[in-house]
């Protein structure tokens, strides 16, 4: 696996496979539809495809309770979607200050709804989400390939979900369509199936959506930290990891040190927080873990 998907931030591909080639012209064919230009922010972003960031990121084998085997990733729109974003925040803090609309801070710099800046803005991000999705479906499919070869047998998908997080979309609560921007959550539709994944060591979760109007159908996407990465560096080592991390296999490292277990709210709290958002289908136990540095 780690020899089919570059692994960290600025690892990318070096050169373009056909079931890449397939998506990259899916991504495109949406470019032009919406008018913008992922080359003027990332003249790689194809290469890009296909590749796990760092941080929490991950690519998981793991068993549910039924020992099914599931593989499991969580990645996102790597640099393109970062660099997209950074461009409309100048854009925002520029607009703040033409108009004199003071800020207690400039991250707190807005689009209107309704002019070309506003527009533009969404078109790009959209598409980013877009990359995103297919950047897992690339991934998964490299995934699906090296479990085959290294089992000598094919991987009989049973179940599919790629579901979104930290996005943004327009939907209908309250007799309004609003855009709703779900930071740190997933949708939870009545009915919808979602992903909730631990930290390193911990159980996953495939989930069905309540549809709870009060968070306007959402629940968390994961553990929030209970220390930052700084704080968790100071505090664990690697032995703690190793011991933390049981008999899961991992690349053994000091770069995952502050994505411990320990670092993370319990999850299993957070599904109890969260039974009213959505029901627990299955409970996934990790048997193998791939991080980026």
């Amino acid at each position: 696996i780690e020899n089919a998907i570059p692994l960290s931030a600025g690892n990318y591909n070096r050169t373009v496979s056909d079931n890449a080639s397939r998506l990259i012209a899916e991504l495109e064919e949406k470019a032009n539809e919406s008018k913008i230009d992922p080359g003027q922010f990332s003249e790689n972003w194809r290469l890009q495809l296909g590749s796990l960031g760092s941080g929490n990121h991950f690519i998981e084998i793991s068993k549910d309770e039924s020992s099914q085997v599931w593989l499991f990733l969580h990645s996102g729109s790597r640099g393109i979607g970062n660099k997209i974003a950074q461009h409309h925040i100048q854009i925002a803090n520029s607009l703040m200050k033409k108009w004199w609309i003071p800020l207690p801070h400039d991250s707190l710099a807005y689009l209107v709804e309704g002019t070309d800046e506003f527009d533009e803005y969404l078109r790009g991000l959209l598409w980013a989400q877009e990359f995103a999705r297919l950047n897992r479906e690339e991934m998964m499919h490299r995934v699906k390939t090296a479990v085959s070869e290294f089992m000598n047998d094919d991987v009989r998908p049973v179940e599919l979900i790629n579901c979104h997080h930290n996005f943004t979309q327009k939907e209908h609560h309250y007799r309004k369509d609003v855009w709703v921007s779900r930071k740190g959550a997933i949708s939870a539709q009545k009915g919808e199936m979602g992903l909730i994944p631990g930290s390193m060591g911990t159980p996953s979760y495939i989930v069905s959506g309540k549809g709870n109007p009060l968070s306007l159908c959402s629940s968390p996407h994961g553990a929030g930290r209970n220390y930052s990465r700084t704080q968790a560096r100071k505090m664990f080592t690697i032995e703690d990891l190793a011991q933390a991390m049981g008999n899961i296999e991992y690349r053994h490292s000091a770069a995952f040190i502050d994505e411990i277990p320990a670092a993370y709210k319990p999850i299993e709290q957070v599904m109890a927080d969260s039974e009213d958002l959505v029901e627990v289908v299955h409970e996934l136990r990790q048997l193998m873990n791939v991080k980026g540095n």
